[in-house]
Parts: C-alpha cells; sequence; structure tokens
C-alpha cells in the first residue's frame, strides 16, 4: 500500500521587508494569493514574492521586481519545499540540513513573474505544478494620440512612484541610477515634480552615475541632462577604476550567466559599491529598468530569433519571455524580464540597499501594452524605436511641465566607459559567462 503525504514542512526563506507592496499590508496581500483567485491577486500593487500554505495547497505568486525560487527536498519523514529569492540560500539551507547531497542549481525552480503558481504535493512522484496567469492586460486599447497615451503612461509611473513615496517616508535620501537617458531621467524628473508638490526637500535626491575610468558616454550625457532642466545640483558621479569591473562576482551575485544581463548587473553592483562605500547607511534606490520592455525599445537586429512581427504580435513577449508553456521556457530561470530584472535586484541587495523599479510595476506596464503599436508604426523599426522618446517626452511634459531631454539609447554597460574600454572589460562570446558559473557551482 503506497502512503501519500502532503508537503510535511515548508521552509521559508523569504525576506518580507524586500516587498514594497504600496496598496496594502503583506498579510492582505498573501490573503489574496491564499484565496486563489488571480483577480485578488491582481490587484496588489507593488514588487512582491508571496508563498500561502493552506494544509498541503501551497500557492506562490511573484511581480517582474521579487525572484522566487523554490526547491523540494526529500526527507524520510516527508518532502521539504524550501523557497528563497536566492539559489545560494536553498543551498547553505541544505547544507546545514545534511541535504546538500540532493542539490544542482539547475534543480531549483523559478516562479514565473505574474502567474499563480499552485503545488500540491503528495510525495513521490511530485505533479507538475499549475500556473495561471493574474496579469493580462489589454492590448491596443488606447487611440493614437501620443499626447493621451503619454500623459497615461507618464500619470502611472507618478502614482507609482507618490505610493513609493508615501512607503519610504518624507527624510529618507533617495538615489536615482542615472545615466540621463530616457527612462532614468523621466524617473528623475517625475521623482522631482513630487517632491516639491509635496513640499518636501528635493535635495533629498542624487542622480548617480558611473564612470569607468572619467571616461563613458553617460557621464557626459548625464551632465548634459542635469544642465539643460537646471538640476545639475542633484547629480554625484560615481567614478571607478576599470578592475572593479568584476564578472565572478556580478554572475555570483545574480546567479545567471546570459552576457548581457551580466554586463548590466556588472555595472550596477560597481555602481552600488560606489554609492555604499561614500553613504554606509543609504537605503533606498530607484531605476528605470522596464521601461525598454514596455515600449520595446530593443534593437530586433542583435537578436537573430526575433522579428519585428513577432515583437509586436506577442504580447508581454520582453517581459515574459515566450511564455511558461513554450519549449524555450526555462524552469530554472523563467523568461524575458522575469528572468533578466535580477540584473537590477541582486546588485542592490547584496549591498544592502532597497531598489525599486516603478516601470517594471503591472500598472504601469498595463498603459504600456495598450499602445497600440502596429498602428503606430506600421511595422517599421525605425519608428518603433522613436516612439518611446516620442511617448515618455510627451507624458513627461504633461505631468511636470519640464521638456525631458531625449538622447539615443545605449545599453547601461555600453555608456559607463569609452567602446575600445567596454570590448575588453566584457567578452563577446556567451561561452566566457557559462564558464564562469560553472567554475562557480561546480
Amino acid at each position: 500500500m503506497i502512503h501519500h503525504a502532503p508537503i510535511e514542512r515548508l521552509v521559508d526563506l523569504l525576506d518580507p521587508a524586500a516587498d514594497i507592496i504600496l496598496n496594502m499590508t503583506r498579510d492582505e496581500a498573501l490573503a489574496r494569493v491564499g484565496s486563489g483567485d488571480p483577480a485578488q491577486i491582481r490587484g496588489i500593487d507593488g514588487h512582491f514574492a508571496l508563498v500561502h500554505r493552506d494544509g498541503k495547497q501551497i500557492r506562490m505568486a511573484r511581480s517582474l521586481g521579487r525572484p522566487l525560487r523554490y526547491f523540494i527536498a526529500k526527507k524520510a519523514a516527508g518532502p521539504v519545499l524550501v523557497v528563497a529569492d536566492r539559489i545560494d540560500a536553498i543551498h547553505a539551507w541544505l547544507e546545514a540540513e545534511g541535504l546538500a547531497d540532493q542539490f544542482h542549481p539547475s534543480y531549483t525552480r523559478m516562479v514565473p513573474a505574474h502567474h499563480l503558481m499552485e503545488l500540491a504535493l503528495v510525495g513521490c512522484p511530485d505533479p507538475n505544478p499549475v500556473c495561471r496567469r493574474f496579469f493580462s492586460p489589454e492590448r491596443n486599447r488606447w487611440g493614437s494620440d501620443l499626447d493621451q497615451i503619454g500623459k497615461r503612461y507618464i500619470g502611472a509611473l507618478q502614482e507609482a512612484l507618490a505610493a513609493w513615496l508615501d512607503r519610504v517616508g518624507p527624510s529618507e535620501p533617495l538615489g536615482v541610477l542615472f545615466s540621463g537617458g530616457i527612462d532614468s531621467g523621466s524617473v528623475l524628473l517625475v521623482l522631482h515634480h513630487l517632491l516639491l508638490s509635496r513640499g518636501e526637500a528635493p535635495q533629498r535626491l542624487k542622480a548617480f552615475t558611473l564612470s569607468v575610468a572619467d571616461s563613458g558616454s553617460d557621464l557626459a550625457q548625464a551632465r548634459d541632462f542635469l544642465a539643460r532642466t537646471r538640476l545639475d545640483y542633484l547629480h554625484e558621479a560615481v567614478e571607478i577604476a576599470a578592475d572593479e569591473l568584476d564578472l565572478e562576482a556580478t554572475i555570483r551575485a545574480i546567479e545567471d550567466y546570459k552576457p548581457l544581463d551580466v554586463q548590466a548587473a556588472a555595472a550596477g553592483l560597481a555602481l552600488c559599491r560606489g554609492i555604499r562605500r561614500r553613504y554606509p547607511d543609504w537605503i533606498w534606490l530607484v531605476d528605470g529598468d522596464g521601461g525598454d520592455e514596455n515600449l520595446k525599445s530593443y534593437p530586433i537586429e542583435d537578436d537573430p530569433e526575433l522579428t519585428i512581427r513577432s515583437v509586436l504580435n506577442n504580447p508581454l513577449l520582453y517581459h515574459e519571455g515566450w511564455g511558461v508553456n513554450a519549449i524555450k521556457h526555462s524552469l530554472t530561470y523563467s523568461g524575458g524580464q522575469s528572468r533578466g530584472h535580477v540584473r537590477s535586484y541582486a546588485p542592490a541587495a547584496t549591498l544592502g540597499f532597497r531598489g525599486f523599479s516603478p516601470y517594471a510595476l503591472p500598472n504601469v506596464i498595463e498603459v504600456a501594452e495598450g499602445v497600440p503599436f502596429i498602428e503606430l508604426t506600421d511595422w517599421d523599426h525605425g519608428r518603433l524605436y522613436a516612439l518611446k522618446g516620442d511617448i515618455v517626452a510627451r507624458g513627461v511634459r504633461q505631468v511636470t511641465g519640464m521638456e525631458l531631454p531625449v538622447f539615443p539609447k545605449r545599453r547601461f554597460q555600453a555608456g559607463i566607459c569609452d567602446r575600445p574600454r567596454e570590448r575588453s572589460l566584457f567578452p563577446s562570446d556567451p561561452r566566457h559567462y557559462r564558464q564562469i558559473h560553472e567554475r562557480l557551482w561546480g
């Protein structure tokens, strides 16, 4: 006779303080996850990774802004479900329990963003979890008036930042990871506008820009942006030596090996280290991560798997990859920004910061998904790439009354140093990053 036992033990290693829930308590959000109703989970606003247990039924849900991993360990008394935001946290717990022989990083699983995952484990064999979407934004819902689209989009950004400021409080210093690009620039201008409208000191803000060996186009761009907007007094350049960009430390921090994510995270980790050296007690950082995904502003030509039709016809492609039911979906890492957002989350968290990415919130993404991209671009690459700056600049103008300087797009890692140094610091061969990852986990 085979005895089926429910999960005997749930080990939750998540830090509740890492959630940034903007419109309810964490207990209220947990109850919504426990309801099993995707519509209730959609009502949670903010960045969250939540795990609810009801007997043998485990329900988990996360936003883009928080990784959520799980691992099922086997013990004679019954299975143990271990959840954490990091692979190494799961590994450390297994080692402490004498279960390290069961571990391999590829055996961990990532809950995909925007999905309710339900586990009802009954022992061996454990059935696969079931995923149900809780975020399904309506596409093409807006007209073609770019002023109206921009007002809605930056209005949603403003609401998110206002709710975040309420949570942070009126006196904490606020750091913006700032390149002078469209996303970090719009975040800075909207935050500055909000502080003034609330009667709070704008001097709480600092715009931190990374520069390697006093080079890189971001530093000049950031200075130009702030001079045009008369916000020079907010700027602080963080200058580092080239050897402070540490790929091995970065891969250890993000626990991934995708080249572009590693490169961006290496820049982010170096910037966060520079800030931490200067300000040992600083807590709050905000960034523009997610803005490119929202308005589909990536060079399609750089990815041989993509066409403009696949980008514009597949909802949330840049956010979630090809979807949880696709062959290419990674159970270990998830897909799209659901995987890649760790490039922003982990460097800040590793150094004790509380990061916030307003463009990665569902309420902001929902506005962007309503843009009629096909109608506005007629499948033209150039029109698609120009659309983001146009929408955001119009929105910033209407929400703040300020003009957003718009510069050509470039990736974070490309702006921190000159081109020859970038090539030497960031090898183009993906195998280089995989080999480091395999060595760390070997």
